[in-house]
């Protein structure tokens, strides 16, 4: 297990689905984690309490990742809580898909502002600590779909896509602080926000997969917590794809 004790993380979208996992490992491999929500209090409370339990620490932190104002305070709430903060894990994410011709301007901008535009909102708010202490790692979490573009996620694909070119671009420009910058691509994972898809979707997919199972949420806190270690130190820029060999 690698050691990120004395780390503090920050995990957008962390009391729900694969953020909840990435912040449950991160935590049981002794980093402090601040789980951000926007409306599931509960959920992240519950999970702030279990990881309490089992000898960890943890802050909940409301916040829009959408409004500059909430993601200033939410970093300010938790160096002062936490003390400093390490890794900064952009998760929170959603998609509006429908055929471009039936995408409404609300779909592709409600898309472009939760997927992008946020990331880059936590990102620039978490480089200054980060700069300082002269340590830091910027973990995206994007999609097979911002790789290789996917019928109906012309938004959400496009928007992915964003995420690669700003995730390198944060590489180049950090590279000097020791703050790595590096993209996490899921592929079909299952959660509770997943369960609904058409039951021929998913065996479409799984038809196309190496491996022969559906991805799972700890899958891809894995890769996270690897990233977010020392062990990861000479990692930068990179796309690393967490799924099954769907993307092959």
């Amino acid at each position: 297990m690698f050691d990120l004790s004395e780390k503090v993380a920050l995990v957008t979208g962390g009391s729900r689905g694969i953020g909840r996992s990435i912040s449950q490992h991160l935590a049981r491999c002794g980093a402090a984690v601040a789980i951000n929500y926007h409306k599931s209090a509960d959920q992240a409370r519950s999970l702030k309490a279990q990881i309490e339990s089992e000898g960890g620490r943890a802050i909940a932190v409301q916040g829009d990742v959408r409004s500059p104002e909430d993601v200033e305070r939410m970093v300010g709430e938790t160096v002062a809580a936490l003390g400093r903060l390490d890794i900064l894990v952009n998760n929170a994410g959603f998609n509006r898909d429908t055929l471009i011709l039936r995408m409404s301007l609300q779909d592709w901008d409600e898309v472009m502002d939760l997927n992008l535009r946020a990331v880059f909102l936590c990102t620039k708010a978490v480089l200054r600590p980060m700069m300082k202490q002269r340590w830091g790692r910027i973990i995206n979490i994007g999609s097979v779909s911002g790789l290789a573009g996917n019928a109906g996620q012309a938004n959400y694909a496009a928007a992915k896509s964003g995420l690669i070119g700003f995730t390198r671009a944060v590489a180049r420009e950090m590279g000097s602080r020791n703050i790595t910058s590096n993209l996490v691509a899921p592929g079909l994972v299952i959660t509770e926000l997943t369960k609904d898809i058409r039951p021929e979707i998913v065996q479409g997919v799984r038809q196309r997969l190496l491996i022969d199972r559906m991805g799972k949420p700890e899958d891809i806190a894995a890769c996270v917590v690897f990233l977010a270690s020392e062990e990861a130190s000479y990692i930068t820029g990179q796309v690393i794809s967490v799924d099954g060999g769907l993307g092959l």
